[in-house]
């Protein structure tokens, strides 16, 4: 990349950020480091062969917002505000990880006997490790990228882009797809690598998590498909879509 494109693309990022509401900014932003940190915990559930994490609980607020960025702003648009978030949370975690090797004790480490059992498990929850958060950044530029680029498209190919029923078909399909994508990448760079898992494994995993994550995305649409409507019926980002058209 040239200095023209860099300044151009930094030009884009700016006037992107003036135009998209500021609570989505956040929200989006928050989830993402919320769904890579609440990843670490496991769900227990009464089905022995389905495995889920507690990521779950934010991660469909990250492709809700995706989709209705990108109906709104275009793909690029949206995976621009991808690269952001996955840049922020670097940076969160770079500073979990400092915060790891602070010494001292946890609150929740007062428990005599295992005080430093206990700490040391938060260290190390909060800490992250290297791997794990390679994989995670990996696989979610990329499922964002399948999605944004997916959900841009399928909606293109309808004359008219109007009416939940089209909303939820552009969602629907692009979040499974997208999902399965972020779950097969992390998968592959994570638990095949370093835990052993099967191809098989890996592939009936992140098919299950992307039905999951789909569930959640027929749950909450309807809100999204507000959002969406609120934002075209009071020309938000204007500014953006009038220099860099949707692309």
């Amino acid at each position: 990349m040239n200095q023209r494109e860099k300044q151009g693309l930094l030009t884009e990022l700016k006037v992107l950020f003036r135009s998209v509401p500021s609570m989505t900014v956040t929200v989006f932003i928050v989830a993402t480091i919320s769904m890579n940190l609440l990843a670490n915990k496991s769900m227990n559930i009464p089905v022995s062969w389905l495995g889920v994490d507690c990521g779950i609980l934010v991660s469909w607020i990250v492709f809700l917002t995706m989709d209705i960025m990108t109906r709104r702003f275009g793909p690029r648009a949206a995976t621009l505000l991808s690269l952001v978030s996955i840049a922020v949370n670097l940076g969160m975690s770079m500073i979990f990880f400092l915060a790891s090797r602070v010494s001292g004790m946890w609150g929740e480490a007062y428990v005599e006997g295992s005080e430093d059992v206990i700490n040391a498990a938060l260290d190390n929850t909060f800490g992250g490790t290297w791997y794990i958060l390679l994989g995670s950044s990996i696989a979610f530029f990329l499922s964002a990228v399948v999605n944004n680029f997916l959900n841009w498209y399928i909606g293109k190919a309808f004359r008219k882009d109007s009416g939940f029923l089209i909303y939820a078909c552009r969602s629907y399909l692009s979040t499974v797809v997208g999902q399965f994508v972020d779950n097969l990448v992390f998968a592959l760079i994570v638990s095949h690598h370093f835990f052993g898992w099967t191809l098989t494994q890996c592939v009936v995993c992140a098919s299950i998590g992307a039905v999951v994550e789909l569930l959640c995305e027929v749950i909450f649409s309807p809100i999204g498909y507000r959002i969406s409507n609120k934002w075209k019926e009071e020309q938000v980002g204007e500014t953006y879509l009038n220099r860099f058209p949707p692309r």
